[in-house]
């Protein structure tokens, strides 16, 4: 495989593992944004968000660079 090839595989995996990470985070996010009665939870926004984002990302590419270390 080219090296072009490599890099846009690497880059499509992360895009795709960021977009896995926002759709598991965007499940039932309303109900653990109002988890107090007097106002919202922000760090559902500034802490999780992020960190699902950038989980979905390293395990997608962690998955990318085992797959195509097993590859010949």
């Amino acid at each position: 495989m080219g090296q072009r090839m490599q890099a846009a595989g690497g880059c499509l995996t992360a895009a795709v593992g960021a977009g896995a990470g926002l759709a598991v985070w965007s499940i039932d996010v309303r109900k653990r944004l109002w988890r107090f009665e007097q106002a919202p939870d922000w760090s559902v926004l500034y802490a999780e968000l992020p960190l699902m984002i950038l989980g979905g990302v390293a395990f997608a590419l962690g998955c990318w660079a085992l797959f195509s270390r097993l590859r010949p």
